[in-house]
């Protein structure tokens, strides 16, 4: 294997570790207010993720910073024609960062309105990336407009619109459901009571959908890119989900969510071997941006497998000792009732309005 395979399945490997683990963030975000009964129960999930939805992000950051570095001519053609639907995820991503630190806190820590805009901002947060993801992989591994500029290098020259086929919709169906359904699991995972019960039968109600659109995205992918090997994958991604949505109905939600970690995997993983040995094919394959032509040098892959090999394993050390303080279930009882809005303002250093 050349470093520039190593790389490129690297990607693969960071992007898998991102839909992993942020995907049940995206669900449990998108299921605030269809599983909520009031604030109780909105704190209760917010609690749940809130611990780890920002470590979870790093992964993004980290396979965004590996691609811009190891395959620089990748991540320029990819960020210049995928320009608006990147911008609108970032945007949703900020939103609901923001809107998770801010929903509690300062003088209107206590007022309703307050924290239903947030919410609003922490579900469009989430609902927008969860779909826009399978869109932009979809169109990825489907092909886009590509031509020379006049420096003869590869650009996208189509346009918003381009990316809205069939396919790639159905890709974001995908990837919307999935989540969906990995954060009800989460949630059951991660809850008591009445909250436990609600996620469960969300997770069953959905199973058979989102088994479906995968089903339907699995068979096109694999009649129009398919490889021996990809197909493959493809297959272990629907046998696991299949299982897990077996396990979501015997109440084994331990089981049923690591499925789901397995079916997200090998369908990630099985879209990155059906593109190889390009990293962006043209939708006419006369202009195909393969994986050597966008590489860095051999110096600078090499000197990126060095900081890798020393910098992956603390990080993995990280998370993985966040996840265990973490990790036990969280109910209503573990929330304390709201405090008096003076005292809130106090904590924030500000005079509450007595009038």
């Amino acid at each position: 294997m050349t470093l520039v395979d190593f790389w490129f399945y690297l990607i693969a490997v960071l992007w898998i570790g991102y839909f992993f683990l942020e995907g049940f963030d995206f669900g449990v975000g998108m299921l605030l207010p269809i599983l909520s009964r009031d604030e109780r129960d909105r704190r209760v999930m917010i609690n749940t993720i809130g611990p780890v939805w920002d470590g979870n992000e790093v992964w993004l950051l980290t396979a965004g910073g590996a691609t811009f570095a190891a395959f620089p001519l990748w991540y320029a053609t990819l960020f210049s024609g995928f320009f608006l639907p990147l911008l609108i995820i970032l945007v949703a991503l900020i939103l609901r960062g923001v809107a998770f630190e801010y929903r509690g806190k300062g003088e209107h820590g206590n007022d309703a309105r307050w924290k239903r805009g947030w919410d609003l901002c922490s579900g469009v947060g989430s609902w927008v990336p969860a779909i826009l993801w399978g869109v932009a992989f979809a169109n990825i591994l489907r092909g886009v407009p590509l031509g020379l500029n006049a420096n003869d290098h590869i650009d996208y020259t189509g346009g918003f619109f381009n990316l809205l086929n069939p396919y790639a919709l159905l890709g974001g169906l995908v990837t919307l459901t999935v989540f969906l359904l990995h954060g009800a699991v989460f949630l059951a995972l991660k809850t008591t009571g009445d909250m436990k019960q609600r996620a469960e039968a969300f997770a069953k109600r959905l199973g058979i959908v989102a088994l479906l659109l995968a089903a339907a995205f699995i068979v096109w992918t694999a009649a129009e890119h398919g490889t021996v090997a990809s197909v493959v994958l493809l297959a272990i991604a629907a046998v696991a989900m299949i299982a897990a949505l077996a396990m979501i109905h015997r109440g084994r939600e331990g089981w049923a969510f690591t499925l789901l970690g397995v079916t997200i995997a090998a369908l990630v993983l099985g879209l990155f071997v059906s593109l190889y040995p390009n990293v962006l094919p043209d939708i006419d394959g006369a202009h195909d941006l393969t994986a050597q032509a966008a590489a860095s040098s051999p110096y600078t892959l090499k000197v990126m497998t060095i900081v890798a090999g020393i910098m992956t394993p603390v990080v993995l050390a990280y998370q993985a000792w966040t996840y265990w303080v973490f990790r036990k279930r969280i109910s209503r009882r573990s929330i304390p009732a709201d405090r008096p809005r003076e005292d809130v303002a106090a904590d924030a250093g500000l005079v509450p309005d007595r009038g």
